[in-house]
């Protein structure tokens, strides 16, 4: 039987409906696609954006800081760079990079002047500083698994597990405040300074700690059944994780988007442009972005 025209008119709007709610709890925008912005590095890592949208980045094996401006321009910010890997920015536009050719943490001021902030942890040497967070206070969270590379010049591992470390603003004690986990890599915290997210990368699991004002950690529970190599958080509150693409999950640990890359390992990802409502993503040998309907957490 044909239907009415009311009816048909119904399912029309339901249908629209339907299309422009699917748009809306996309995190993506709508249409958009990942584009590859630049190629032929080695390994891409760490991307962090400045107060402008300036994407940091480090091509690890290559030994090199690199910088995507905000005008789509690529330049070579510092080289060498420590073998950087994971990288921050704090309020006062200092970089703080997980340095792993020497084991150490830097912090690089807006000139490139370098400080070595933390280089041991009760007299030994740590693993290797892998990724960093700063919250917003300045205290800040960083993981150290161990990753061994074929250009240190060093002995055995001389930390008892693979930790999660904190450091407060005034610098002066480094602090271990997670060492019940398989391998701590990606690491991220709320803007309000609340919760941290640490991914257990070998445990393939991601847990949620309340962060207490001392810098201690408290409350771990699941978050969701995946580790990750690097994270990020959106205005929303969804954290994002990588490896495979990158999985989206939103604050309650619900898978909500799966965003596929055209590389084998999707390292870590940040938010960065002018409006933070990119996702740039490092991604094997590139540098990748895609528009977004969300924003970056924190971005007003």
């Amino acid at each position: 039987m044909k239907p009415s025209v009311p009816l048909f008119a119904l399912a029309l709007v339901l249908a629209c409906a339907s299309a422009a709610f699917g748009a809306e709890g996309s995190v993506t925008a709508p249409g958009a696609k990942v584009e590859k912005l630049a190629g032929e590095f080695q390994f891409t890592e760490g991307p962090a954006s400045d107060a402008e949208g300036n994407v940091l980045f480090t091509d690890q094996p290559n030994d090199r800081l690199m910088k995507w401006g905000v005008d789509g321009k690529l330049t070579t910010f510092m080289q060498p760079c420590g073998r950087s890997n994971g990288l921050c920015f704090d309020a006062q536009g200092n970089l703080w990079a997980c340095a792993d050719e020497k084991n150490e943490l830097w912090c690089i001021d807006p000139k490139g002047k370098v400080a070595v902030v933390v280089k041991e942890y009760q007299g030994k040497l740590l693993n290797g500083p892998n990724d960093v967070w700063v919250r917003p206070d300045g205290g800040l969270y960083f993981t150290d698994p161990l990753y061994k590379r074929d250009y240190w010049k060093r002995g055995p591992m001389e930390q008892d597990c693979q930790a999660v470390y904190y450091l407060a603003p005034d610098r002066k004690k480094l602090v271990r405040v997670a060492d019940d986990l398989k391998q701590p890599n990606g690491v991220i915290g709320t803007p309000d300074g609340k919760i941290l997210y640490v991914a257990d990368i070998a445990g393939r699991k991601t847990y949620a700690y309340d962060i207490q004002p001392d810098g201690t950690l408290a409350g771990k529970r699941l978050f969701c059944e995946m580790g990750s190599d690097g994270m990020t958080i959106d205005s929303e509150g969804s954290v994002y994780l990588t490896g495979k693409g990158v999985t989206v999950f939103d604050k309650t640990g619900k898978q909500i988007e799966q965003i596929p890359v055209g590389e084998g390992w999707t390292a870590n990802v940040c938010f960065g442009g002018k409006d933070r409502q990119t996702l740039f993503i490092t991604a094997g040998k590139g540098l990748y972005a895609i528009r977004m309907r969300v924003k970056g957490a924190g971005s007003q």
